[in-house]
């Protein structure tokens, strides 16, 4: 299994066992906000608003509240003026760090994430250091016969398929996302994993030790209301994503 499928998999390990489901929602429906405000709020004609429905449907947030989202990016009801910006920084063990912020207050947000990184042995790094070793890409895990999902997810207009043990790496453009999401829908394919986010080009394997510490900053900044997303270069053994997210 790929650096990024692990990650993924800690990632979800981890959304499992959170409990505030509460904050969850709010970050999503901070996508959803910003989605509308930027490119309206039909989903069929906005595809950033589709992607970030369709996560939100994922995480089994409500109807009610991904409308009221929508409603408050278009301007319907009254919502707060979120800007993006992108924070780039190292973790312990020389591990890249790509952070995805959504906020109402850039001071505070770059406080915040100060903050994480001095605390947890990370460090804030200049614009353009790390950003360069991301792509934003589709990409979904699933799992098949190996001829069916091939053809069907190469017919949809995936890039590259990596058979991982009983599983695969589905990773296609952005563009082209939706349309393999729904191929494989149709064609009864199971997928733990779909999503659009940042693929590294490169990983930096980490023993136990440094797993802790990287994955220990990366909580500090999935807790704070204004991160989005964290996106990380590393890669790990089977043995010690147990021992981490066990």
């Amino acid at each position: 299994m790929s650096g990024h499928s692990k990650w993924s998999t800690i990632k979800h390990k981890k959304a499992a066992k959170d409990e505030k489901r509460g904050k969850a929602f709010a970050k999503l429906a901070r996508g959803i906000e910003v989605a509308a405000r930027d490119g309206g709020g039909d989903p069929e004609m906005n595809a950033a608003l589709a992607l970030a429905v369709q996560k939100a449907k994922d995480a089994s947030m409500p109807n009610d509240n991904i409308e009221r989202a929508i409603k408050r990016g278009t301007g319907d009801i009254e919502g707060a003026d979120y800007q993006e910006i992108w924070y780039e920084g190292y973790a312990p063990g020389g591990v890249a760090l790509y952070v995805q912020i959504l906020t109402d207050n850039r001071n505070r947000a770059a406080s915040d994430v100060r903050t994480a990184f001095s605390r947890n042995g990370g460090s804030l790094g200049e614009p353009g250091s790390v950003a360069y070793l991301f792509e934003q890409k589709g990409y979904i895990i699933a799992a098949g016969d190996e001829e069916e999902l091939m053809l069907t997810a190469l017919e949809a207009g995936a890039e590259d398929i990596r058979p991982s043990g009983e599983i695969f790496e589905i990773v296609c453009a952005t563009a082209d996302f939706a349309m393999v999401r729904e191929a494989l829908t149709a064609a009864n394919i199971e997928m733990d994993t779909a999503e659009v986010t940042q693929l590294p080009s490169t990983a930096v394997t980490l023993e136990e030790d440094v797993a802790r510490r990287v994955l220990r900053l990366v909580d500090a900044l999935e807790d704070l209301d204004d991160v989005q997303n964290v996106y990380g270069n590393f890669d790990v053994s089977d043995e010690v994503l147990e021992a981490v997210a066990g």
